[in-house]
């Protein structure tokens, strides 16, 4: 109410009385726990510098470098969130004012205080202790600065989306001017079993000196490899598959001790679904090519695809064996190599599949892992005889993997997050419907990036559909992830049972409904590893700002709906396009529903799964480009056009 009051009446013509009018309450009771309006407004002001220091927490936490982490002060600064008009008129004012009075100039001291302490802290990765703090200090500068600009015209002459992308672009410049080197990052890559917290390895991490040597590796082997066949190529891919299916138990022992996943997901789908990838490109191989163009009596043309080179992959913690498989099948069935570099968190099965490559009988080089943190793949991004990026990882990530590539004209493929809506109506089976909610958002501790995390459920059933989902989600088995008969096992780091805790206290006090769960689990082993229990929230609305960001944990939002056209504009109310689903009876409507929807996956009374042949990329932010299905040969290949004359040529000279 005070924020409306702000918004409407301006400083001055708030008062005590005019917001207790608004709230339904009476003075009196406003003046006892706030004693007068200046108390008010202070308590006003904290609370939303306490919302913009939890949007920034939140992004931070979610940063793996300290580069991502000076982008979690910008993108949170000016989101969508934080510059809306109301909230906006209420900075104003209290900026305004805060000279006037000291208790709203504390607050304002501790707003810029932790912007700068944020930043600088980031900025030591770069820069002495006086130059993160003068780097830090200029950064602010611009952000309260083109904030402030914005607002003052109303957001008429720029858009937060362009602000970032300014300061993005100015900071990356700067930095790259620097004069002092960026600290050193670890030597190695230490992952841990996340049901234990105990290290299970120690790699060297792949230096700038050795990505130049594997490019040039990579080069010899590509040459080779391109001259075969594309029959000869799916062999090879073929056989490496045959390999997987043979080791399936052994590389998901594997994956289950790096990932935390249960056995009874990286055996039933992890390792199974890389062998399908290089089946299905294994037969692809044969049939890239280009087309036949009659041009009449003078002439003919044709067209060949050709592979670009040596191509970059960055994959992601939450598949890293399959992720691995759907980067390197496309790009080697068009004749490409590849380095890959697996998460930092994940490193351990694509050593597995480099050796078990190379025993398919791919040549030497055509398919590297390069191990490291965010200089590595800034290292490989930038290498000048990388041909293409392709990254599966957040949206912060994704911009700056893109903003590196572009500094070459490199294509990327970018396959980023998602806040995909699920909907429910009223006429479809609910048990089906349930186990889709599961499927989309318990599945691999939810840690999946086209996860249906906001539940949709028209309002006459939602009761019918709580009941079912509730019941289902008390069975569900937490525990050591090697245990066969374990449904759900622990987050994959600290950082992430942390971040996904975060998100969980938000919604908490925004006072959206718990309805189960919503706690970290302690005692016994859980207490050595990262294990967050399923959890159910109800909204009524779409305020909080679970129902705009991403948690990538086992954490479900359920919002109720009325009609079709409601439920679209809702579903479609967000920056991301990842995946959509609907479920219903009614097949007109579903495909109605899906053709409305700005996702780039769908599902129709199913959810999550991927069958290789189709192609998988969202809308908007989530990405660009497409993985798997004859789409990927698009992004692996260049086109060469022949024109062949048949005659003499008709010149005029």
């Amino acid at each position: 109410m005070t924020i409306d009051s702000l918004a409407e009446a301006g400083f001055a013509g708030t008062t005590l009385a005019g917001i207790a009018g608004r709230a339904g309450v009476s003075s009196g009771l406003v003046a006892h726990y706030f004693k007068d309006k200046n108390g008010l407004l202070e308590a006003t002001f904290r609370a939303l510098a306490f919302r913009h220091a939890e949007a920034v927490r939140m992004r931070m936490l979610n940063a793996e470098t300290p580069r991502e982490r000076v982008q979690a002060v910008i993108d949170g600064s000016l989101s969508r969130e934080e510059i809306d008009a109301r909230t906006c008129t209420a900075w104003l004012a209290f900026w305004g004012q805060a000279l006037r009075h000291p208790a709203l100039c504390r607050v304002q001291r501790a707003y810029q205080s932790r912007m700068i302490s944020n930043l600088t802290h980031a900025l030591r990765a770069f820069h002495s202790r006086e130059e993160a703090r003068k780097t830090a200090a200029v950064i602010a500068a611009m952000i309260d600065g083109a904030w402030l600009r914005g607002a003052l015209s109303n957001w008429a002459e720029i858009d937060p989306e362009s602000l970032r992308e300014m300061l993005t672009r100015v900071v990356d410049d700067s930095l790259a001017r620097g004069t002092v080197a960026p600290q050193k990052a670890p030597a190695r890559v230490r992952p841990v079993n996340p049901a234990t917290g105990e290290t299970i390895a120690e790699i060297p991490v792949t230096t700038a000196p050795e990505i130049d040597r594997m490019v040039e590796k990579a080069k010899a082997g590509q040459a080779e490899w391109a001259a075969l066949s594309g029959t000869e190529r799916g062999r090879v891919l073929r056989r490496t598959s045959d390999i997987l299916r043979d080791r399936n138990d052994a590389l998901a022992e594997i994956e289950t001790r790096n990932t935390g996943k249960p056995v009874m997901e990286t055996k039933a789908v992890d390792i199974i679904s890389g062998a399908d990838c290089l089946e299905y490109y294994g037969g692809v191989a044969a049939t890239v090519a280009g087309q036949f163009l009659d041009l009449g009596a003078a002439a003919f043309g044709y067209t060949r695809r050709e592979p670009l080179g040596i191509c970059a992959g960055i994959g992601a913690w939450n598949y890293p064996m399959q992720i691995a498989c759907w980067k390197a099948a496309p790009a080697l069935a068009c004749g490409n190599a590849l380095i890959f570099k697996p998460a930092e968190q994940t490193p351990m099965t694509a050593i597995e599949l480099e050796a078990i490559f190379r025993e398919a009988g791919l040549p030497e080089g055509v398919f590297q892992v390069a191990q490291g943190y965010g200089e590595t793949g800034r290292a490989l991004i930038s290498h000048p005889d990388i041909a293409k990026v392709s990254l599966t990882g957040s949206v912060p990530t994704g911009k700056l993997v893109m903003g590196e590539a572009a500094r070459g004209l490199k294509p990327t493929t970018l396959e980023l997050g998602g806040k995909s809506p699920l909907i429910v109506f009223e006429d479809a089976d609910l048990d089906n419907a349930v186990s889709g909610a599961m499927m989309a958002n318990f599945y691999s501790t939810g840690q999946v990036c086209s996860n249906g995390t906001r539940v949709f459920v028209q309002r006459s059933v939602l009761k019918a559909f709580m009941d079912k989902l509730t019941a289902r989600t008390a069975k569900l088995r937490i525990g050591d992830p090697f245990d066969p008969e374990t449904q759900i096992g622990p987050l994959v780091s600290a950082t992430q049972r942390d971040l996904v805790m975060g998100h969980i206290d938000r919604a908490k006090r925004e006072g959206v409904k718990l309805v189960m769960g919503g706690k970290r689990l302690t005692g016994g082993t859980y207490d050595h590893g990262f294990y967050v229990e399923p959890t159910i929230f109800q909204a009524e609305d779409d305020c909080a700002a679970i129902v705009r960001d991403e948690v990538f944990g086992p954490v479900m939002l359920v919002l109720p709906f009325d009609s079709e056209d409601e439920v679209i504009a809702r579903a479609n109310a967000t920056e991301f396009g990842l995946a959509a689903g609907v479920f219903t009876r009614d097949l007109m409507r579903a495909h109605g529903v899906i053709a409305a929807l700005q996702a780039g996956t769908c599902w129709i009374n199913d959810y999550n799964v991927t069958p290789i042949e189709l192609p998988f990329g969202g809308y908007k932010q989530s990405g660009i480009g497409r993985e798997n299905g004859l789409a990927a040969i698009e992004h692996y290949t260049r086109i060469k056009s022949v024109y062949v004359a048949k005659g003499d040529v008709d010149a005029p000279y």
